[in-house]
């Protein structure tokens, strides 16, 4: 009868309940089915035979694999690796230093959100920790996943918004009558139809954005450093300088490098259109503030929107002064300026679509080995086995990026048949992975334990 798959452990951190799971995998061999498939593949074009259902791949039991949620983490989110059978514990905030340290000693995997910061010294005490649910620098095998456009939808439905309420100056109509103020004027508003808009980095913002603005009626203009199809009758421009002599509305959708610290500064705004508008969604670093400031004052631009600052603070609260960035008094102090809390994916669509993302991320990584979309490692992925394989054993090798470490690999994996191998490298860090048959569960222990004996070894995983 096949049996269900196991993780072989790592070290000697894991827990008394992992230790008895190991032990009895190697000692009464008392194990488990594999459960059935429920589906099957579609008939082969090829003979119309049907294929064999997918081996469902396990490490260790279900149930021992421990799972820590942070800053409330969706629900969608939730009930995916529950439904795995993963003990998963869920918070609704981010947890301090040592707090976090005694939760990760035997949690397997952590999801997290922007708040959670998983320095080197907080993972050194990770002993069990293979996967997480969210980007972080990480150097210890340990898998990381996140989902970056899933609310990219979101993020440009907010700039739409953002472009309308600086046009027709709705931040300060709003302001001014919160405080008993009835300041009914046309001047200096406008409709978007027919206006221009530039936005800067085409990519899953950018493009979508492109979409919505053209069905309002604006022409749209994009600059990026990559070749990129455009969306309906959007036009590329050839320079940055182009895009901003023409925009009146300008909109920012680039990632943090040193290429884009303070992009848009004071040259920048000298090459706008006078009265324009600049909206930035994307990094605090990306604008130069204080410029952004002065061309308020001496009325080049009309108006800004922000949502995201150089310092950003880490709660809720009454935390946006001058102890975190020293223009915040001036900023605050300016008209037709659309300050937000870095909420541009923050809609319960855009949480969903992350939660269901990540989590399928992380149950394909436990189960199968699988690293599409990790943010740290290569990409590797191997088709599933099938119930037709009953004594195949998935090794998975994350190793130094070294010369020679195949040869080695595959001498301890010599004594059995291979059916397939794929690696892959990225930086310092390699990552292999290879199904071999005809393995009997007494030779699983030593053919882990060989692997681990390699000096290159960052990280040794068994799935069978």
């Amino acid at each position: 009868m096949p049996t269900a798959a196991r993780d072989i452990p790592q070290g000697n951190g894991h827990n008394d309940t992992l230790a008895r799971t190991v032990s009895n995998s190697f000692g009464t061999l008392d194990l488990s089915s594999s459960p059935t498939a429920t589906f099957h593949s579609p008939p082969s074009s090829y003979g119309g035979h049907q294929k064999p259902s997918t081996k469902q791949l396990k490490p260790f039991n279900s149930s021992d694999i421990k799972v820590l949620l942070l800053e409330n983490v969706n629900k969608t989110g939730q009930d995916i690796l529950r439904k795995k059978g993963y003990q998963v514990e869920a918070l609704k905030t981010s947890l301090p230093d040592d707090q976090l340290i005694e939760k990760l000693r035997d949690v397997h995997v952590i999801g997290i959100r922007s708040k959670t910061q998983l320095t080197a010294n907080i993972l050194k005490h990770a002993k069990n920790l293979i996967v997480i649910g969210c980007f972080c620098i990480a150097e210890n095998g340990i898998c990381v996943f996140n989902s970056p456009f899933s609310n990219s939808r979101s993020v440009a439905e907010l700039m739409i918004g953002e472009i309308i309420t600086l046009a027709r100056q709705l931040g300060d109509r709003n302001n001014e009558l919160h405080d008993g103020v009835w300041n009914k004027v046309s001047a200096g508003c406008w409709e978007v139809r027919g206006k221009t808009l530039g936005i800067v980095g085409y990519g899953h913002v950018g493009s979508q954005l492109s979409v919505l603005a053209e069905a309002m009626g604006m022409k749209v203009l994009f600059y990026d450093v990559v070749n990129l199809m455009s969306m309906g009758v959007a036009s590329p421009v050839h320079t940055l300088d182009e895009l901003l002599q023409q925009a009146d509305f300008v909109t920012l959708h680039v990632p943090e490098l040193p290429e884009t610290k303070n992009m848009i500064s004071t040259h920048q705004f000298e090459q706008m259109k006078q009265g324009s508008y600049l909206i930035n969604a994307s990094r605090g670093s990306v604008v130069d503030i204080p410029a952004l400031i002065k061309a308020s004052q001496d009325g080049k631009l009309a108006g800004a929107a922000l949502d995201v600052y150089p310092n950003e603070p880490g709660g809720n609260g009454e935390h946006f002064n001058s102890n975190l960035n020293d223009f915040t008094e001036d900023l605050r102090k300016l008209k037709n300026i659309l300050l937000t809390p870095h909420i541009g994916g923050s809609t319960e669509e855009a949480q969903s679509a992350i939660g269901v993302e990540v989590a399928e991320s992380l149950v394909n990584y436990v189960n199968l080995g699988t690293t599409s979309a990790a943010v740290n490692m290569p990409e590797v992925t191997l088709r599933s086995l099938t119930m037709d394989e009953p004594n195949h054993v998935r090794v998975i090798y994350i190793h130094r990026n070294v010369p020679g470490v195949l040869r080695r690999v595959n001498e301890i994996l010599g004594d059995h048949n291979v059916d397939k191998q794929m690696t892959d490298s990225r930086g310092d860090v390699a990552y292999l992975m290879a199904d071999i048959s005809n393995v009997n569960t007494s030779e699983i222990k030593d053919l882990y334990q060989s692997l681990e004996d390699l000096g290159s070894r960052i990280r040794t995983r068994v799935l069978y």
